[in-house]
C-alpha cells in the first residue's frame, strides 16, 4: 500500500481533529459531572493525596505501601463509578474517548497501520479517484461475456487475463496497458475493474477523461493566480501509483497537448508509475495524431489490447428503450 505525502497527510489530520474533538468531548463530560457531582471532584482530589502519602510510607521503608495504594484506589474507583450509576451515568462516562478504540485514534497499533487507517485510505483513495460511483457498477463482479462472440470474444477474454495478471503482479512487475478499438467495446470498463481491485488493495489510483486531463495541465501552465490550488493535484499525477486516461484522442490534440502527454508519459515511466490509456484510435490513427515519440513509448512500454464488437452502451440502451 502505498500514499502520497499529501495523501498521507490529509488523512493525519483526520486524525489530529478526531483526538482534539474527543478530548473536548471529555472535558465537557468532566465539566458536567463537577457541576452534577461535587463529591465526585473531591475524590479525584483523593486520588492526588493518598498517592503522594503512600509514595512517602514506601520511601520510608513500609513494603506494603504500594499494595495498600492499590486496593485504596481501587476503591475509589468504586465509589466514583457508583455516584456516576447514581446520578443516572455510565460508569465509564469519564474514561478517555476515542472513536477507535483500537488503536486509540492515532491510526497505528504498534509500527502496524490499524484497521481503520487502511479503511481511511481505501476511502480517501475511492474519492480522489474521479469514478468512486462509476467503481460501483463497473467492475469484475458485473462482468460479462454475452456481448461478444467469436473472435470478439477471444479478443475481450485476453483482455481480462491481461488485467488480472496486472493486478496480481502490480507491486512487483512495473507494466502498463494501452486499450484500443471500436467505441463502446468495455476499455473504459475494464480500466474501472482494475482501479477498484487496485484501490481496495490500497493503491493510489487517478482517473481523467483525456479532455479533462488536458484541460487541467493547460489551467496548471497558464493560470498563475490559481496554480495553487493545482499544485497538489498535479503532482499526484506523477506520483499516484495508476494513473489511467480514457478516450485519449477525443480532445483537442494541438503541439502543448502532444508536449504535455509524452512529458506525463515520459516521467512516470522513468519513475516506474504503471499507466493505463484507452482510446477510439486505431494504432495508426494513434501515429498519425500524436508525435513518433508517444507512439514509440505506447508500443514500446504498453501491453496492446485490442477491442472490438457492438458498441454495448447502445446496446444496453436499446434493450432499455423495449421495456
Amino acid at each position: 500500500m502505498s500514499l502520497t505525502n499529501t495523501q498521507y497527510d490529509f488523512i493525519l489530520r483526520d486524525y489530529e481533529k478526531r483526538q482534539l474533538d474527543n478530548r473536548h468531548e471529555l472535558e465537557r463530560r468532566t465539566a458536567h459531572v463537577y457541576e452534577l457531582i461535587p463529591s465526585y471532584r473531591a475524590l479525584e482530589d483523593k486520588v492526588a493525596s493518598v498517592s503522594v502519602s503512600q509514595g512517602k510510607k514506601y520511601l520510608e521503608g513500609d513494603e506494603h505501601a504500594m499494595d495498600d495504594l492499590k486496593n485504596i484506589l481501587a476503591g475509589i474507583s468504586r465509589e466514583k463509578a457508583d455516584l456516576l450509576q447514581n446520578a443516572g451515568l455510565p460508569a465509564d462516562y469519564l474514561k478517555p474517548v476515542y472513536t477507535c478504540p483500537d488503536c486509540h485514534d492515532t491510526g497505528y497499533i504498534g509500527s502496524q497501520k490499524c484497521h481503520c487507517f487502511k479503511q481511511a485510505m481505501i476511502t480517501l483513495l475511492y474519492e480522489q479517484s474521479n469514478i468512486r460511483e462509476m467503481l460501483r457498477i463497473e467492475n469484475f463482479q458485473t462482468l460479462s461475456y454475452e456481448y461478444y462472440e467469436g473472435e470478439d470474444l477471444a479478443r475481450f477474454q485476453n483482455a481480462v487475463i491481461t488485467c488480472q495478471k496486472f493486478i496480481e503482479n502490480f507491486n512487483s512487475d512495473y507494466h502498463n496497458l494501452f486499450f484500443y478499438g471500436t467505441v463502446g467495446t468495455g476499455k473504459s470498463f475494464l480500466s474501472n475493474c482494475v482501479a477498484k481491485e487496485l484501490i481496495e488493495s490500497g493503491y493510489s489510483v487517478i482517473y481523467f477523461s483525456a479532455a479533462a486531463l488536458f484541460e487541467m495541465l493547460s489551467k496548471y501552465s497558464f493560470d498563475y493566480r490559481n496554480r495553487d490550488d493545482q499544485k497538489d493535484r498535479y503532482a499526484d499525477l506523477y506520483q499516484c501509483d495508476l494513473l489511467i486516461i480514457d478516450d485519449l484522442g477525443t480532445e483537442l490534440t494541438n503541439q502543448f497537448v502532444a508536449s504535455q502527454l509524452f512529458s506525463l508519459l515520459n516521467e512516470r515511466h522513468m519513475g516506474k508509475k504503471a499507466t493505463i490509456i484507452s482510446a477510439n484510435l486505431s494504432l495508426e490513427e494513434l501515429q498519425k495524431r500524436y508525435s513518433d515519440r508517444i507512439f514509440s513509448r505506447i508500443t514500446s512500454h504498453y501491453k496492446i489490447c485490442k477491442l472490438a464488437g457492438p458498441d454495448i452502451r447502445m446496446y444496453k440502451k436499446r434493450l432499455m428503450n423495449r421495456k
